[in-house]
């Protein structure tokens, strides 16, 4: 079984994938010239992907990286494997139509199968895919989401729109609404993958060398050649998969690019408080720029992802804001401190598609993948090898994303300021949102409040026409009774006197149950009551004490009447 050593992890740095890494074998430089079918310029994804797609077809194929494999972007980003392109879908129809659209999206959705179907046949060690990935939403704009998921759908895309309330419930931030649910989504510890991919690679019979960089490029001839610090190297066909490293190989190439940097952090396991507060496993975007990104690693820490530069910086300076990041997304979590806080820097490109495809007879270029790579990584080193083996013209479907110059130094301070600028604008948006989201909510309490005065003032009128009903009804029945025999008479004014005070009894219960309002308040809905303050209540007792007094009165003087049979008869 092999072992990682110290001097293989200090290779990588002190991030988290460097901690967790899987054994890799040492590989060397390139000491000696060497003949070639293809020459593939950079040891990332796109370039392991194209060496063991062409080697597979039984091409003879070197690797040259300036590093070691996995060492850049491929092997230091959040591991999101997702669908689609960069670019937001709506602008690429805009710009190709939906049915060029619907093709370029078919493409990156065989990229993502490509990652899954590599793992799954290679069994490469300590990749661990989990599926699904959630887009979240800021803000109220349930309408706009669900939009984007009927577009999405006409697109072939598996996309479910959750609500408000299963957002909130997996993922419990107030700060959270809507959502996009990508179910074929999934997130994988990209340093193993790019391992695996190197190793399946050698395996069809690729050779990679480390430390070896690409010094020169001459592009001339059938025969291309390529000068190392300790050898030259021949070959038909040259990929350059380099990103944004191929500066000094390939100034204008490079020019195309813009160098995005964003800084990522593991945190200290956080334990069973992490799983109560996220109940949702696969990886969450809460943007559609820098901020946030993340996913629950090694059981029971947090990686997180933000901010961005145009420029490298110390990543020290954002581990503050990173965590701040945390605590207002999940103020639940409680204090949270930082195990590993690295850097990566990706290559975009103006347009945020893609650079696919052949620059000249015999070389190609697969690069510009923008933060959107471990799924259009595979896709481009796939049409590439099929570009190279087969004659294949699939990655003309990216000719109208032609290479465009960046803007150099002036193009990164104006990426820069326009981030700074909509980090704001973004927070004011969530803020508001907010507020609206509490202003509903205050006026459904107060809808509810007034709903449920009227229904009890309805109740207390319709009890009070009721007694006073039963009142006209005895009365009646007393005036009947003058001339019945006093025994009958008093039995049935006993029975008539009990159930009024049995009623008036309970209307009282029910005043007293009902809470007590501050002047100007009462539950009453008639126009005439509403501008006596306590008129149900005020009214609701007296009435009780008249009828009470009423029925006193009765006992104490009981009309006179006849007497049956005789006896007690004011005649006699």
């Amino acid at each position: 079984m092999q072992h990682v050593t110290m001097s293989q992890s200090a290779a990588y740095g002190t991030n988290w994938y460097a901690a967790t890494m899987a054994a890799r074998p040492e590989r060397t430089r390139l000491t000696f010239d060497l003949d070639a079918d293809v020459c593939v310029i950079g040891a990332g994804l796109a370039g392991l992907t194209a060496a063991r797609e062409i080697a597979q077809a039984g091409w003879s194929v070197v690797v040259l990286e300036g590093n070691r494999v996995g060492w850049a972007a491929s092997g230091r980003n959040t591991g999101f494997v997702l669908p689609g392109y960069g670019e937001d879908i709506g602008r690429m129809i805009e710009r190709i139509g939906l049915d060029h659209a619907r093709e370029l999206w078919a493409l990156a959705d065989r990229g993502l199968d490509y990652v899954r179907k590599t793992i799954a046949d290679t069994g490469m060690p300590g990749v661990e895919p989990v599926p699904g990935w959630l887009q979240v939403s800021k803000t109220d704009n349930g309408g706009e989401l669900s939009a984007r998921a009927d577009l999405l759908r006409k697109l072939g895309v598996d996309v479910d729109l959750w609500p408000v309330s299963r957002v909130r419930e997996s993922l419990p931030s107030r700060d959270y609404f809507n959502a996009l649910h990508f179910p074929r989504a999934f997130h994988i510890h990209p340093l193993n993958y790019a391992f695996g991919l190197a190793r399946a690679a050698e395996d069809a019979g690729a050779r990679i060398f480390e430390d070896t960089p690409a010094l020169a490029l001459d592009p001339a001839g059938v025969r291309k050649r390529i000068t190392t610090p300790s050898a030259r190297l021949r070959a038909s066909h040259v990929v350059l998969a380099g990103n944004i490293h191929l500066g000094s190989l390939m100034p204008q190439l490079a020019s195309t690019l813009m160098p995005l940097s964003s800084y990522v952090m593991v945190t200290e396991p956080l334990g069973a408080r992490l799983h109560e507060t996220l109940r949702f496993y696969g990886a969450v975007s809460d943007t559609e720029r820098a901020d946030n990104h993340y996913r629950i690693v090694g059981g029971d820490r947090l990686m997180w992802a933000g901010r961005l530069t145009a420029w490298q910086a110390n990543p020290r300076l954002f581990a503050r804001g990173l965590i701040g990041d945390i605590k207002r997304t999940f103020p639940q979590l409680g204090d949270v401190a930082i195990a590993h806080l690295w850097s990566g820097t990706l290559g975009r490109s103006i347009h945020r598609m893609p650079q696919i495809g052949e620059l000249n007879r015999g070389v190609w270029v697969a690069s510009g993948f923008g933060g959107h790579g471990l799924n259009t990584t595979a896709m481009a080193g796939e049409l590439v090898a099929r570009g190279i083996v087969d004659g294949d013209q699939t990655w003309r479907l990216f000719a109208p994303y032609e290479l465009v110059w960046a803007g150099g130094l002036l193009g990164r301070a104006a990426m820069q300021a326009f981030y700074w600028g909509s980090r704001p604008v973004a927070k004011i948006a969530t803020g508001l949102a907010r507020y609206r989201e509490y202003a509903r909510a205050e006026k459904k309490v107060k809808l509810a409040k007034r709903d449920a005065e009227r229904e009890r003032a309805r109740e207390l009128a319709q009890m009070a026409a009721q007694r006073e009903a039963k009142e006209k009804e005895y009365e009646l029945t007393d005036a009947a009774q003058n001339i019945a025999p006093g025994g009958a008479q008093e039995g049935t004014q006993d029975r008539a006197h009990a159930e009024v005070r049995q009623e008036t009894q309970q209307d009282a219960q029910v005043i007293e149950r009902m809470p007590v309002l501050p002047d100007g308040v009462n539950y009453s809905a008639t126009p005439e009551a509403a501008s006596i303050p306590g008129h149900d209540t005020v009214k609701a007792k007296i009435r009780q004490a008249k009828l009470m007094g009423k029925i006193r009165n009765r006992k104490k003087n009981p009309p006179s009447t006849t007497g049956q049979g005789g006896q007690g008869s004011r005649e006699r």
